[in-house]
């Protein structure tokens, strides 16, 4: 698990906005990769191309290219859905299905696979709640509704649900805006364990998070509303927060704008 993604010359449009121009990087395999950059530069756009999720929305397509490691993710034999149990997402916010058990969430994915073997079900609930680091607070109330655990909780399971179909690499998107600071670390804390598995990308508002869970960074921005969002750059964490190459990196880190 846990694969590489390279980006080449990728723009992104609905219809025939252009919302997202000229992206190209690579996020490198089980490490982390945080987007910074202010509301409306494209974060969560490009993010959604990185599993084709920006498609379920009308108009939604791409020019450029996007392999994961040597597979085209875009490629007229590739289907969306296989992208996307290889690339799992996790949103904003918490989003279990709320007719559904602790057990049936995390097992949701796989049934739609065709996993039906109870002892199967089973161990794949017990390693992802695991690996979401909430086995320990569910596992006598396992058949409780999803929807009943906290928020923070809740985001956990969800992170349960993305990883038990095993994907290569997980997407977050501002998966901690809606917690509080105790429910962020722990989210903060899982994502640091998850790395040695996955390759993750995550959205951020909050540069302090970036800082703090991501190996490598890139900063995003646009020209003015409704201009398309533009990487800036991408590098190292550490010198992107303490020695960026673009005057406009460093006016966003500083609080000069956005």
């Amino acid at each position: 698990m846990g694969k590489r993604i390279d980006v080449k010359d990728l723009n992104v449009y609905y219809s025939d906005f252009l919302a997202v121009e000229g992206v190209t990087m690579t996020v490198e395999p089980r490490s982390v990769t945080a987007f910074i950059g202010p509301s409306g530069c494209g974060k969560s756009t490009f993010l959604r191309t990185l599993n084709r999720m920006h498609e379920v929305i009308p108009g939604g397509r791409v020019e450029g290219s996007v392999r994961l490691d040597d597979q085209d993710l875009y490629a007229k034999e590739i289907d969306p859905v296989a992208v996307r149990r290889s690339v799992g997402m996790v949103f904003q916010r918490p989003n279990p299905f709320p007719t559904m058990s602790i057990y049936d969430n995390v097992v949701a994915g796989l049934r739609l696979n065709g996993v039906k073997g109870r002892k199967a079900l089973d161990e794949a609930v017990e390693t992802s709640l695991k690996g979401a680091n909430l086995w320990n607070e569910v596992k006598d109330r396992l058949k409780k509704p999803g929807a009943g655990l906290s928020g923070g909780q809740q985001q956990r399971l969800c992170i349960a649900r993305a990883i038990a179909v095993r994907p290569q690499v997980l997407l977050m998107d501002e998966p901690c805006s809606a917690l509080d600071p105790i429910s962020t670390l722990a989210i903060e804390d899982l994502v640091n364990e998850l790395k040695t598995d996955y390759t993750i990308v995550i959205v951020t508002h909050n540069m302090q998070q970036a800082a703090r869970v991501s190996d490598r960074t890139a900063f995003f921005n646009l020209a003015a509303t409704g201009k398309p969002g533009k990487l800036i750059e991408i590098d190292d964490t550490t010198r992107i927060f303490n020695n960026p190459k673009e005057r406009a990196t460093e006016d966003y880190i500083s609080g000069r704008f956005g």
